[in-house]
């Protein structure tokens, strides 16, 4: 497998884990530029700014490319944006080997929970913890580029029906 390939399975979760957190962190971000399936992303991780390029869809992954950037550019960056910044807070989850990530969404996507883990590749065994619902990765609607430019609230649906929807598909 190539460096920065990223693979990864995104679920909508039916409720919220038992278990305390290993780790919350906050993110703000947006997407400065797409094209198709590729996006160039700036993040604000826990105090650090990162630019993100992402690659269309290649094989069962796609390449992630991260840069480190000064809060001044970060700033620069933000501002730039056409869109509202999506601000979520990650709890991080060990189940077995793996680590789920749950966003939990403010603002526009405010109700919106996704919880995703990163693979080696999409043959790979992984535990599906209990509080895991539906799988939504094939579903574009999900990714947070799609997020920016079309927010939860837009979609005339709560959490609540959307999950009872996508478990009767």
């Amino acid at each position: 497998m190539a460096p920065n390939v990223e693979i990864e399975r995104k679920f909508l979760i039916l409720m919220r884990p038992d278990q305390k957190p290993d780790k919350i962190q906050f993110i703000r971000q947006g997407y400065i530029a797409r094209e198709g399936s590729n996006s160039v992303r700036i993040r604000e991780l826990d105090g650090k700014h990162i630019l993100s390029i992402k690659t269309a869809k290649i094989g069962d992954g796609r390449y992630e490319l991260e840069y480190e950037v000064t809060q001044d550019e970060a700033k620069i960056l933000f501002s730039s944006l056409n869109h509202h910044p999506i601000v979520k807070k990650r709890e991080l989850y060990t189940v077995g080997s793996h680590v789920w990530e749950l966003d939990i969404f403010e603002g526009a996507n405010k109700g919106l929970l996704v919880a995703e883990v990163e693979l080696t590749s999409l043959q790979e065994d992984v535990t599906i913890p209990e509080w895991v619902g539906p799988e939504v990765t094939e579903l574009s609607k999900f990714y947070n580029a799609s997020l920016a430019s079309r927010p939860f609230e837009n979609w005339r649906i709560d959490y609540a029906a959307l999950v009872d929807r996508m478990l009767d598909n």
